[in-house]
């Protein structure tokens, strides 16, 4: 699997990742040994970038994925998580619901400041029971989670403080780079114009269907050496579905205009006779910022699925004809 380097760092990942949402019960409970499953089959597809957070089934990801990578040679792998929500113990009926199923029963807190971070970083080594993390993503800052007013409150302790740990562990070693996991592109542009960051994991805003990060994103990060991480490439099921009754969008259902992108996509993708969700995986690394394509599955069936995607030849011609179907 080819390899790409992160920003201005050595770090190298694969062009391919796992993501941990899905094995920490996203939508759906994920067993164990399913989760085990599927990061195994991630590992033998070659993928050695492996993403997680504490948000994923508040802890549960990070459990698993420190639980399946810890036999693992520490030199074979690229390992991130996340930083701004800090996990609080509470008792079985006040377990919020955030679209986990049967998660740990923990409550979520944000916090930017300095010191939340330095206790987020901390909180999940014991988690993930390794000893080493390559990459600090800022989880979810930004309007799109928080609303404008709250996040100016949270954005603030960021700028103000938060930057500051995540270059202090960066300078001493303790982490190789640092960045921003959002679904938005406003709040990267806010943040990449006051600080010095390497990379970015931007969720559904990159992808065949949502071009967002092409109004000014892309040539940003081209300036200024910073890596993208693209999640979300199906937005949410409706590429790999196609706009059958109840796909979904952006975490949602999907609205008739969407609906009616999609079938246009899907329609070009059948007279080139290739499966949309195969143009939907390959598009985001035709562009040269993008380091990496993260895959969440809690299914290794879903994801060797997935994985054999890559074998298809998308023709340029598709890319030109989808076009004028997309979201800028």
């Amino acid at each position: 699997m080819e390899i790409r380097t992160i920003g201005a760092t050595p770090l190298a990942l694969t062009q391919f990742g796992f993501g941990g949402a899905a094995i920490g019960g996203l939508y759906r409970e994920c067993p164990r040994d399913d989760a085990i499953a599927a990061l195994q089959t991630a590992w033998d597809a070659g993928m050695r970038y492996f993403d997680t957070a504490p948000f994923y089934g508040f802890g549960l990801s990070e459990r698993r994925t420190g639980d399946f990578l810890r036999s693992k040679p520490r030199e074979s792998y690229v390992l991130s998580t996340k930083v701004g929500r800090l996990l609080r113990p509470v008792p079985d009926n006040q377990i919020p619901d955030h679209s986990y199923v049967n998660p740990l029963p923990f409550a979520v807190d944000y916090d930017y400041s300095y010191d939340g971070i330095m206790r987020s970083f901390e909180f999940s080594f014991a988690r993930l029971g390794l000893n080493r993390i390559d990459i600090l993503y800022v989880h979810d800052i930004g309007a799109y989670t928080h609303g404008p007013e709250k996040n100016a409150v949270y954005q603030k302790q960021l700028l103000d403080g938060g930057m500051r740990a995540l270059q202090e562990l960066k300078s001493s070693g303790a982490i190789s780079a640092y960045g921003l996991g959002v679904n938005e592109v406003e709040v990267c542009m806010d943040v990449i114009a006051q600080s010095d960051i390497d990379c970015i994991l931007l969720a559904g805003r990159y992808s065949l269907l949502d071009r967002s990060a092409e109004r000014g994103l892309l040539e940003e990060c081209r300036k200024k050496k910073i890596s993208l991480v693209i999640g979300g490439v199906f937005n949410s099921g409706i590429l790999a579905t196609g706009p059958v009754p109840g796909a979904n969008f952006d975490y949602g259902p999907a609205s008739e205009d969407i609906l009616s992108r999609v079938r246009s996509m899907e329609a070009v993708a059948k007279s080139h006779s290739i499966p949309l969700a195969a143009a939907a995986m390959q598009f985001p690394l035709r562009e040269t910022v993008v380091a990496n394509v993260l895959i969440g599955t809690a299914k290794a069936a879903s994801l060797t699925r997935n994985m054999d995607l890559l074998n298809v030849t998308i023709p340029e011609a598709f890319f030109a004809e989808v076009e004028q179907f997309t979201i800028k």
